[in-house]
């Protein structure tokens, strides 16, 4: 009789009936009821023992657990797991180790422990998923930044300014601001510069301050970065995941710290974000760097920043014009509208293989494109910002 057809327990119970009739041997009713012999033998031993009870399921559960994790062990996991509540089991493997505590489990046993705690949020772990990443060969090689929405404090608002580095994660810099606008950031950005160095490039998206449109496409912030010797480059529209790992940065900024408490004002806030920013960077396992933690793979540039701010440098062939208040150039009798970030400042035109096309620099970053064609009084020069190319500095400009 298959097991299946009724319930486990009359089943067991109906086999030892037929058994102890003593009609039909226990190795034929083993094979009636489908279990092994020696699982027939010992319902039968059990039954004799317990009576009905020897024949309920017992715990699978083994008598000794000898690499079961200590109580010592269980409550330092605990412990960091409070301290850091949304650390995973590989987070917290590994910071254990890295704090020197002996005997620490693998990463599964530790989220066993949590799980055990009930420290798990089951509905917040199924989120999880694999990325496939990207990322800069080298520190420094390009930083993203940008504004993490704004949020209300007792006193004001913070809108905080969060810049990482692409290569390692390592948060260069995390500011409680007042404002968005452009000198806040930067002098936020020259505080960074004196500590760390220059980047090759800033990417930022597409909004205030960082870009505009029309004769404005080149803001005075990029103006001023390309000044520098850091070009800014922007992710698509309407395409924040070009930006992911700030985007990731915000949310756990947003999770470990803005959800914990409420600030009283941009200095308490600033106190908050310096002591978790110490963690991100130094404490806390990134699982995108193998666990191992920014600081271990960041080191400041070795470009350094200037506090004098130097004229472009053009070379001799080339054509140097002077752009107006307004963000426009005279060339060739026609009027080439660039961008008043440029205002007051040289930018050279260099001729192109195509016939009528030039390319305009400002010092070693080409910045457009010019198309001159037809009569310069019937037809206005065709002017394309430059953004993509000159994320690779022109070969030909000085140094």
């Amino acid at each position: 009789m298959p097991w299946k057809q009724v319930s486990v327990m009359q089943s067991r119970q109906e086999f030892v009936r037929e058994a102890e009739r003593e009609v039909v041997s226990v190795v034929e009713l083993c094979r009636r009821f489908g279990i092994s012999r020696s699982t027939g033998f010992a319902y039968l031993r059990r039954h004799r023992e317990q009576g009905a009870e020897g024949l309920q399921d017992r715990s699978r559960r083994p008598k000794t657990s000898p690499r079961k994790s200590s109580a010592a062990i269980e409550a330092q996991v605990v412990a960091l797991r409070q301290a850091h509540p949304r650390w995973g089991g590989r987070k917290l493997a590994r910071r254990l180790r890295d704090m020197g505590v002996e005997g620490v489990p693998s990463a599964s046993t530790v989220t066993e422990i949590l799980r055990r705690h009930d420290l798990i949020d089951a509905a917040e772990a199924a989120k999880h998923r694999a990325f496939q990443r990207f990322e800069r060969a080298a520190p420094n090689e390009l930083w993203q930044m940008d504004f993490k929405g704004h949020f209300a404090l007792a006193r004001g608002r913070c809108h905080p300014l969060t810049v990482l580095d692409d290569h390692c994660r390592y948060s260069v810099g995390l500011f409680a601001c007042g404002d968005e606008q452009q000198e806040t950031v930067r002098g936020h950005l020259i505080a960074l510069f004196r500590r760390y160095g220059l980047p090759e490039a800033l990417l930022c998206d597409n909004g205030s301050p960082w870009g505009g449109g029309g004769e404005t496409s080149y803001t005075a912030l990029e103006v001023w970065l390309m000044r520098v010797g850091v070009r800014m480059l922007h992710g698509r529209p309407y395409h924040p995941q070009t930006q992911g790992k700030d985007e990731r940065f915000h949310r756990s900024l947003d999770i470990e710290v803005l959800q914990a408490a409420r600030y009283a004002d941009l200095a308490s806030c600033q106190a908050a974000f310096d002591a978790w920013r110490r963690i991100y960077n130094d404490e806390r396992p990134h699982e995108s760097l193998r666990l191992a933690v920014p600081s271990s793979r960041y080191q400041p540039s070795a470009r350094s920043y200037s506090e004098q701010l130097a004229a472009p440098e053009y070379y001799t062939t080339d054509q140097v014009r002077r752009v107006a208040a307004d963000g426009s150039l005279s060339f060739q009798g026609r009027r080439i509208r660039l961008s008043q970030g440029f205002a007051g400042l040289d930018v050279a035109l260099r001729p192109t293989t195509e016939e009528g096309a030039w390319k305009v620099y400002f010092s070693r970053f080409c910045v457009a494109r010019v198309a001159l064609q037809g009569n310069p009084r019937d037809t206005e020069p065709e002017v394309s910002t430059v953004r993509d190319v000159s994320e690779h500095p022109s070969s030909m400009s000085p140094v």
